[in-house]
């Protein structure tokens, strides 16, 4: 009995000693005040675990204030001020959700953004046997022109074509040409700042009281809105084309050499047609082939803008051609009447294309 009676002794002493501090454990945790972080305080991150096979201790998370991550679609350099046009907007929402019900991928129209436009056939000087210049316009309110002005906003933007113009500048680097003076052979280029001025008005000065000294009265430049271009009054297009017949293919070839939108604005209840920039028609042809134009029968068979152009799926009335043209005037400055311009535009046209039938022996 005597050798059963020490370790049942150091038994019932382990026992008691393991009793008395998981009861002392449990009082201190009952008497200790409850301690919470504040609501903009950062807890500290928890020290590296050393390298051992035991999982890391993962640090609890701040709840401090962390400033809004920037977009980084949203660009940081100059830009057209397209909300001083009336909402003409360079930068397009995407859609998030398909906006179709066709069972595709939202992305199907990654290819429209991969198109581009056809080589042009190489013209010689020297096959050349009849090179004429004509400028049209093309009037928006046309029921076949419509698409010019197609107040629409899809996935690529605002549809109106003067939109899509601000875009191809300000986006694929397109550059405008000052249109001052009648110039339209791109002899001066134009910047972002010129393109905004533009589109504010006219520069003027005016006298403003200075903040520190009222009686002092400075210099302001400022911009007189009232000769700002209304987004409603771009609905007309001047275009700058030459007329080529090849001797090699015995064809008559009409190539676009530029593209100038035109401005209605009324200076003392008269109605002024303004030129605002020139775009050259060969560097605009890539940013046209990714637009698709307004097809009112037909949504999904759109063709592009560039494909528009090419196919010249759009009327316009003569204002001036080479032909015939001794002083180089515009035909509203050689003719007053409305009609006669429309009916000397008109010939103009049937001389360019009874020159090309008179080549063929029937």
């Amino acid at each position: 009995m005597k050798k059963y009676i020490i370790p049942i002794c150091f038994v019932l002493g382990s026992l008691l000693c393991a009793t008395l501090s998981n009861a002392q454990f449990n009082y201190k945790k009952k008497a200790a005040p409850a301690t919470t972080p504040a609501k903009d305080t950062v807890l500290p991150a928890a020290p590296a675990p050393a390298t051992s096979s035991a999982a890391p201790v993962l640090a609890p998370p701040a709840v401090s204030k962390v400033a809004a991550v920037p977009d980084p679609n949203v660009k940081a350099s100059k830009s057209i001020d397209t909300t001083l046009v009336g909402g003409f907007n360079a930068n397009p929402r995407k859609s998030l959700r398909s906006n179709s019900g066709f069972s595709t991928d939202i992305n199907t129209k990654k290819t429209l953004q991969q198109r581009t436009p056809a080589n042009y056939q190489n013209l010689r000087a020297e096959d050349a046997l009849f090179s004429e210049f004509v400028w049209e316009e093309v009037d928006g309110r046309e029921k076949i022109n419509r698409p010019f002005i197609y107040q629409a906003y899809d996935d690529s933007g605002d549809q109106r074509f003067f939109a899509i113009l601000l875009k191809a500048i300000e986006s694929d680097g397109v550059v405008p040409f000052s249109a001052e003076g009648g110039d339209d052979r791109f002899t001066k280029p134009l910047n972002l700042d010129d393109v905004n001025a533009m589109l504010k008005g006219s520069l003027d000065t005016q006298l403003v009281q200075n903040v520190s000294n009222p009686n002092v009265f400075d210099t302001s430049i400022i911009y007189n809105t009232k000769l700002a271009p209304n987004p409603d009054s771009i609905y007309t297009f001047r275009l700058k084309e030459q007329f080529i017949f090849d001797s090699k293919t015995s064809r008559m070839y009409c190539r676009i050499i530029g593209i100038a939108p035109v401005a209605t604005i009324v200076i003392n209840n008269k109605p002024v047609k303004r030129t605002l920039f020139w775009v050259y028609y060969p560097e605009l042809r890539n940013s046209l082939a990714k637009h698709e134009v307004y097809n009112p029968r037909n949504i999904s068979s759109r063709i592009t803008w560039e494909e528009l152009f090419e196919s010249r799926y759009f009327n316009g009335y003569v204002v001036k051609s080479t032909l015939d043209n001794y002083n180089d005037k515009m035909l509203n400055s050689l003719y007053s009447d409305p009609k006669r311009r429309l009916l000397e535009g008109d010939k103009i046209k049937q001389k360019i294309f009874d020159y090309e039938q008179d080549r063929w022996v029937y």
